[in-house]
């Protein structure tokens, strides 16, 4: 492949420039750069999906299979357009696991590697962030591209899916499959990735052989984080009392039956305030489905036993009622949350707890997402639309709408997905701050045991088992 002169203007105005790359084929390239770099628009280049004002790209590859947390989103867009519920009245699973893949034969081997048979019978949109990556990257290989664009492939996998991953990588680097890899970590860079391409505000800056451009000082210097902390804004809000020390959140007996599969039985949990929890547990188990019971994102929340916020669920009250007093960063939020919108709204709505703002903002409210963008260092783009940043910028603008308001409660699921390293190092900066202060309570789901702050020290502990039940550990230090 050859790209000359290029120059390509992206969805958020600006313009990727590319003099001079020359990717050969017996050379395994990886891309990386700063959330916002332009990395993954390079990739795109790969199959024309950047328009070209100026300059040749030659070349090409014919077949590109892409394996990227844009392309899940996208999956799941055209799953929900599809979706009749609402017109038969009875819940529409979607594209089953066993269709989505079919035929199975060519890749059963697989099936059993990455341990999702016991999901082929499930929808597409029911499959958490890790088993929905394990299943488009069975997709992809199906295609037999002449390159397969690897974008963060390790993203939202755990520790024993990202062994199998990797395994699966290096055969089909030994059957001299063509790969691109698209970093957020370097320190996930496989052992054959040969040369490395590094972007800095659309512009590829540096490229060559990988030992010499992660030593190089400027993209060192780039990777670095020593940013401080400034003081977080209070909150806008009333804090929420409970009487008699009651628990902010009470389960009692809970369970969770999808169909004919049960994700977990009779968990009893009660959350106290201050009371952090890192909650870990392998993809599939049933964290998120948990969570969303606590956020009412879940509908088995009415025929479950459930106390949040002094509210026993199923009382008359409204979702607003509970919605209030959280605040949540998911994967799940970020691809649905569709609304056509800039940042500064978006950090706003967190005030409001809706998807998009419906309403006129108080010049405080404006002010207030103004300071936790400069927070974050992306005060600069609050009045771009939220869709032309990229995916890790996105969920550094969801992590600022979920502290906008200082809930009693803080849902952290995967926060740091998507993050380039000093993005991913202050928002682990911002837990371990409030995780000191015991304003906020916090659950904290993490596939990266070394992630989590010291003063997270209760855990829950999901184990999945062959029948795809799990079985859930407390440990609580007092």
């Amino acid at each position: 492949m050859k790209f000359s002169n290029i120059k390509a203007r992206l969805h958020d105005g600006r313009l990727l420039r590319i003099n001079d790359w020359q990717p050969n084929t017996s050379e395994y390239w990886a891309i990386t750069g700063t959330n916002g770099s332009g990395k993954t628009a390079l990739s795109l280049l790969m199959a024309n999906k950047v328009i070209i004002n100026q300059g040749s790209a030659e070349g090409l590859p014919l077949r590109i299979a892409y394996l990227s947390l844009e392309a899940q989103a996208e999956y799941l867009e055209n799953e929900r357009k599809l979706d009749q519920s609402d017109f038969t009245n009875e819940f529409d699973p979607g594209t089953l696991i066993c269709d989505f893949l079919a035929p199975l034969d060519d890749i059963n081997n697989w099936i059993e590697r990455l341990r999702i048979r016991h999901i082929l019978k499930q929808g597409l949109r029911s499959l958490s962030t890790g088993e929905s990556r394990k299943v488009l990257l069975l997709k992809a290989l199906q295609e037999q591209p002449d390159l397969l664009v690897l974008d963060a492939p390790f993203e939202g996998l755990d520790a024993d899916s990202r062994i199998a991953f990797k395994e699966i990588l290096d055969l089909l680097y030994q059957k001299h499959q063509p790969m691109l890899w698209v970093a957020n970590r370097i320190d996930e860079l496989p052992e054959w990735t040969t040369h490395l391409a590094f972007m800095h505000d659309a512009e590829l800056i540096a490229q060559g052989l990988k030992e010499e451009i992660i030593d190089l000082p400027e993209v060192k210097g780039l990777l670095h984080f020593d940013q401080p902390l400034i003081d977080f804004p209070s909150g806008s809000k009333t804090p929420l009392k409970l009487a008699n020390n009651e628990s902010l959140v009470k389960l009692t007996d809970v369970s969770i039956h999808y169909g004919d599969r049960t994700l977990f039985k009779h968990l009893n949990w009660q959350i106290d305030a201050g009371q952090h929890w890192a909650i870990q547990g392998p993809n599939g188990c049933g964290k998120t489905s948990l969570l969303q019971l606590i956020t009412g994102d879940n509908p088995q929340c009415y025929r479950n036993d459930l106390k949040l916020f002094g509210i026993q669920r199923g009382s008359g009250e409204s979702i607003w009622d509970i919605k209030k007093h959280i605040g949540l960063v998911s994967s799940s939020l970020q691809w649905e949350y569709r609304a056509t919108t800039n940042v500064l709204s978006t950090v706003i709505s967190g005030l409001y707890d809706t998807i998009g703002l419906y309403q006129a903002s108080a010049d405080h409210d404006k002010q207030l997402a103004l300071t936790w963008l400069e927070v974050i260092g992306l005060r600069h783009k609050a009045n771009q639309s939220l869709h032309t940043l990229s995916y890790g910028e996105q969920r550094l603008v969801l992590v600022a709408r979920a502290l906008i308001k200082q809930p009693p409660l803080l849902i952290l699921d995967e926060p740091c997905q998507g993050l380039d390293t000093p993005s991913r190092l202050l928002v682990l900066a911002f837990i371990n701050k409030l995780a000191q202060q015991h304003k906020i309570t916090l659950l904290y789901v993490t596939h990266h045991a070394d992630e989590i702050p010291e003063n997270i020290n209760n855990k829950m502990l999901f184990e999945l088992q062959a029948s795809g039940q799990s079985t859930i550990k407390l440990s609580v230090k007092t």
